[in-house]
């Protein structure tokens, strides 16, 4: 088993301080989902408006399980900078392993999260968790296709946290606060910022139509960058491949790096222009404190930024959408219309919305962005 490990102070304040378990590694990935307004900085949008493919098992906050999944105003309203996309953590050992592990998330809601875990005013405590590599895993599952079943595709250890089995902690949230990456289109060119004092190992920029995909690559960004928006002519696959490697390359498992990539392909390379880069290490251990007990002998926690760019073309399909709705003072025709704009369609309209001097389209803009589930 190939192990590489993150040694830093913030990483020892982390984890707690007690004498490293041997044996026992724990990695972790996830996705930060921004959207980049016309100065770069990130807007305030509502990451929930998609459709929901969770696995009805998954619990959310303050209800028994499921119930806040299907309360559609408390998640369709709810609004950040950041969308926190499937973390998950796994966990490997020698033999059975009892651990404790709890993640803090300081300036956002979780809203999903399994197995069962106690609820804190801003983050999770899972409890006593047995890691146990020999053991049967169990695990649930529903027959519709969901994000969720690709991430148990790696060679972790089965965990059973009360009654419940799973291979994988996983858990989502919404959040507002800063990420180390700007991003700016102008015309034809994109600008890439990292304010940060860590470099940024990887930057992707990539552009996806019609099944094709172009991209550029940035290493060990510092500063400013500008490259031109890339050609549309390869294969997702190429890309796919290329992100696995530099998944590898920042600590995960072969397995793990092809199950994140798994996770989310049909949403990575959908129709769009967007950016991806490799999270600093201090930044996530900022955003969301981990603390495992005993300490792990390696802890790894690799964390993709997504920036969303609101293109020329995702205002035009959002106001196509509103153009072609019918009498938006009907519910039915609203909704049916801001289901249609999608969750990155949403700030595209807002966008049109506050540049507008036209009364008629802001007012069925309005009547599309208050529209409720």
């Amino acid at each position: 088993m190939k192990k590489i490990v993150i040694v830093s102070m913030l990483s020892v304040l982390s984890v707690g301080m007690s004498t490293p378990t041997t044996g026992l590694v724990v990695h972790e990935w996830g996705t930060f989902t921004t959207v980049a307004g016309r100065d770069g900085a990130a807007v305030d949008w509502r990451p929930l408006l998609a459709p929901d493919d969770l696995p009805s098992f998954v619990y959310g906050p303050q209800s028994s399980r499921g119930k806040f999944r299907r309360d559609l105003n408390a998640k369709f309203n709810l609004s950040g900078l950041v969308r926190m996309e499937t973390p998950v953590i796994y966990f490997y050992a020698e033999g059975p392993t009892e651990v404790s592990a709890k993640v803090e998330f300081p300036r956002g809601n979780l809203t999903e999260w399994y197995p069962a875990a106690k609820e804190l005013p801003r983050g999770l405590d899972w409890g006593r968790i047995l890691v146990d590599p020999g053991g049967a895993a169990q695990l649930p599952r529903e027959s519709r296709p969901s994000h969720y079943y690709p991430a148990r595709e790696t060679d972790a250890a089965p965990l059973r946290v009360g009654n419940e089995t799973e291979k994988l902690l996983f858990y989502r949230g919404v959040g507002s606060f800063a990420l180390p990456v700007q991003v700016t289109l102008d015309g034809s060119t994109v600008t890439v910022i990292n304010p940060g004092r860590d470099a940024i190992s990887r930057v992707f920029v990539l552009e996806s139509r019609g099944g094709k995909v172009g991209f550029r690559t940035l290493k060990d960004l510092k500063g400013e960058a500008k490259v031109d928006r890339p050609q549309v002519v390869e294969s997702p696959q190429i890309l796919g491949k290329v992100l696995e490697r530099s998944l590898v390359e920042e600590g995960l498992f072969e397995k793990e790096a092809a199950a994140m990539v798994k996770t989310w392909q049909d949403s990575w390379f959908e129709d769009g222009l967007r950016v991806f880069y490799l999270v600093p290490v201090r930044v996530v251990g900022a955003v969301l404190p981990l603390t495992i007990d005993p300490k792990p002998a390696e802890l790894v926690r690799v964390f993709v930024g997504r920036v969303e760019l609101i293109t020329t073309e995702l205002e035009k399909a959002a106001l196509a959408t509103v153009d072609a709705a019918g009498d938006l003072t009907r519910p039915e025709e609203a909704k049916k219309a801001l289901s249609k704009l999608g969750r990155f369609g949403e700030p595209a309209l807002r966008n049109l919305l506050a540049a507008s001097s036209d009364p008629a389209f802001k007012s069925r803009a309005l009547a599309v962005l208050a529209a409720g589930p």
